[in-house]
């Protein structure tokens, strides 16, 4: 009800004033692409969705811009999201423009490719159309420890690549397989979105490799060298008009300022889970490591 109210206010404003000058929602993709609450700045469908549609609902929209600052994480939340975006996309039949910063890495880049134009600066690291796992072994630190691993399961692989184990080589392949098939799906997707633009040999461009801005332009990964206040403007004129569509916050914890300390208690479950919110925080801390940040 809502959004057609605002439809008719925007169409008798535009039939008295004329025509306003074009719109962009703007939403911001910033952090590790996480599933639920793992990190503290992290992205996931459910927690960009409302974002989404209300930013692809605004009435007299010209596009839709994502800012994003990735370095990626989960493939399937970012599957997840880039596939809701291009679904509004269609729904809405309005185009979207992508805005790479300091990382559209990985899963990052994944969700720059709901765009169907992605701009970038020169120095911004984009591509890493790979897939990686990563653990460590301690079977030789609990054997110093004296400590005596007991693990119990039904299923002869229900326990592959465990930390306290020695590594199988059978274990490995099969990671190796998996991994294989995500990647070649990140590829299909790749080659779906960007198509001909794409430039130079494949097994470079797929090899999980990195580029800079400039040399993502010449690879076909993006379309050009460009930041969205200045891309916009050209694009849709000097008077452009960007709204940035931000994640709801309720209006009395904002206002009492106890917002973030509920959810920072909530979430970490108080002192009792400090260990698990410090090794969160470490692998978020990875994550970014990786591209130099």
């Amino acid at each position: 009800m809502a959004r057609m109210i605002a439809k008719t206010l925007h169409k008798i404003r535009c039939a008295v004033f004329g025509d306003p000058p074009p719109l962009v929602a703007v939403v911001r993709l910033y952090g590790v692409i996480a599933p639920g609450k793992r990190f503290r700045a992290g992205l996931n469908l459910a927690s960009v969705a409302p974002q989404l549609e209300r930013a692809f609902s605004m009435p007299g929209l010209a596009a839709v811009a994502l800012q994003i600052n990735s370095p990626g994480g989960s493939p399937v939340q970012s599957a997840l999201i880039t596939k809701r975006i291009r679904d509004l996309a269609r729904e809405k039949h309005v185009p979207v423009l992508v805005f790479a910063e300091d990382v559209a890495a990985s899963g990052g880049y994944m969700l720059a490719l709901a765009g169907d134009e992605i701009f970038a600066n020169e120095s911004s690291i984009v591509g890493s159309i790979g897939v990686v796992s990563s653990g460590f072994g301690f079977t030789e630190a609990i054997k110093k420890l004296g400590v005596e691993r007991r693990l119990y399961t039904a299923g002869e692989s229900k326990a592959m690549l465990d930390a306290f184990q020695e590594e199988k080589a059978e274990d490995v392949e099969r990671l190796k397989a998996i991994q294989g098939d995500i990647h070649e799906h990140f590829k299909s997707l790749v080659r779906e979105r960007r198509g001909k633009r794409l430039k130079g040999l494949r097994t470079h461009i797929f090899s999980g490799d990195v580029f800079t801005g400039t040399e993502a332009v010449k690879m076909g990964l993006i379309d050009g060298i460009g930041d969205i206040r200045g891309v916009l403007r050209e694009r849709f004129s000097k008077k452009v008009r960007l709204r940035l569509v931000e994640e709801r916050k309720p209006r009395f914890g904002a206002l009492l300022g106890l917002r973030r300390g509920f959810e920072e208690s909530a979430e970490a479950g108080g002192m009792a889970d400090l260990p698990g919110g410090l090794l969160s925080a470490i692998e978020e801390r990875l994550f970014w490591n990786r591209f130099g940040l």
